[in-house]
């Protein structure tokens, strides 16, 4: 078997010699002259000058099937030396081989070729005029390949820009109530607790700062650093109250716009803001991030580990958490939702009932079966839209 790799490889070299001679002496033969050999009635000429046609060509298109000859002369060679040697006799064959598909692939064919125009040429243009059409059709091929890539990465660009485009314009009409995280999904923590349930609060929800309430969350008295929880716990003095180490919140109505607030929070370099409704109640928290998630996407890091606000099941329905945006779910469904009445689809099914709807029951809406799958207290959790 080793017999016979070495052999196919030797064929492919002398080829590949072949083919290096007769394209050498190609290019150095002038179009006239094969155009007067032609005229003479020598066909083989004839079929030269129509190669000399196109001379930008020749090159790259017998350097391309030349490389391909190369290749796959070594392939079976370098197979055959594994198996019939090892260690340093290995690197020695291998070297060796490297200098004579240099040698006999490359040099001494291009010197024959290039000292003997029209002759070489003619006499091999059995094996270049298929040779450089074969070169010719692999480069076209490629380059078909480059455009299609670059038309689908300039159509993913254009793609890109559009919703970007799409995300600024709803970023500049958006206000708080749409960003922020509701009141029932808030982490918060009485200000009566001491500064060590406090930390493990902290350090169980991953959060940097937490809100502290006195009789309820609609009552919320400051926001709690977990920067200074952990600088008393550093200094190992005695526990405290959340009061004592709490920081003033700063408030905001519920229907300020958002890039209105992102601009003041960068001004007064706060982090997070309570979102408060005409009543004076809380209606929940805004962080810089759900600001800049509204401009340019989610932003996830690795301590994100929330599920997806939608998730497509095997019969085809869709498992939807109740705080998805009435503008996404519009999206999924194809529709445009007015929202002036509804945020959510919690909002939405909420609305339908007229009241707080039981697990289980069925709404229709636009042609479509909503069940409500989860509730928690007075809230809708999660329901499944039915295809």
């Amino acid at each position: 078997m080793t017999t016979v790799a070495l052999l196919v490889s030797v064929i492919l070299i002398l080829l590949n010699g072949l083919l290096r001679a007769a394209g050498s002496s190609l290019v150095r033969t002038p179009r006239a002259d094969a155009l007067h050999d032609a005229r003479s009635g020598d066909q083989r000429a004839e079929r030269i000058a129509g190669i000399l046609a196109d001379r930008p060509r020749i090159q790259p298109a017998l350097g391309m099937v030349s490389t391909g000859l190369l290749v796959l002369a070594v392939v079976p060679a370098a197979w055959a030396l594994t198996r019939l040697t090892d260690g340093i006799q290995l690197a020695a064959s291998l070297i060796g081989l490297g200098l004579v598909l240099i040698v006999f692939g490359d040099i001494l064919p291009r010197a024959l070729g290039r000292s003997r125009p029209r002759t070489i040429a003619y006499r091999f243009e059995w094996l270049l005029v298929p040779a450089i059409r074969l070169g010719e059709a692999t480069a076209d091929l490629i380059t078909d390949l480059d455009e299609d890539d670059e038309e689908d990465e300039d159509a993913a660009t254009e793609a890109h820009e559009r919703a970007l485009i799409s995300q600024v314009i709803d970023f500049a009409d958006a206000i708080v109530r749409e960003v922020m995280v509701p009141r029932p999904d808030m982490i918060t923590v009485a200000a009566d607790a001491s500064s060590e349930l406090a930390l493990d609060l902290v350090l169980e929800e991953g959060k940097s700062r937490i809100p502290v309430y006195g009789e309820d969350t609609d009552d919320i008295l400051g926001v709690l650093y977990a920067r200074d929880l952990l600088q008393l716990w550093d200094q190992e003095a005695g526990p405290r109250l959340a009061r004592d180490l709490m920081r003033n919140a700063y408030f905001v109505p519920e229907t300020k716009r958002v890039p209105d607030l992102l601009r003041e929070m960068q001004a007064n370099q706060v982090h997070m803001a309570i979102a408060v409704d005409e009543f004076g109640g809380t209606a929940g928290l805004v962080t810089i991030e759900d600001l800049l998630e509204e401009l340019v996407g989610e932003i996830a890091d690795e301590y994100d580990d929330e599920a997806p606000m939608v998730v497509k099941e095997n019969d085809g329905s869709y498992l939807i958490d109740a705080r998805l945006d009435i503008d996404d779910l519009g999206e999924l469904i194809g529709t445009t939702i007015p929202d002036e009445d509804w945020d959510t689809v919690g909002g939405l099914i909420l609305g339908l009932a007229g009241r707080v709807p039981a697990e289980g029951e069925n709404f229709e809406f636009n042609r479509h079966l909503i069940t409500v799958e989860r509730v928690q207290g007075r809230r809708v959790a999660l329901v499944r839209l039915h295809p």
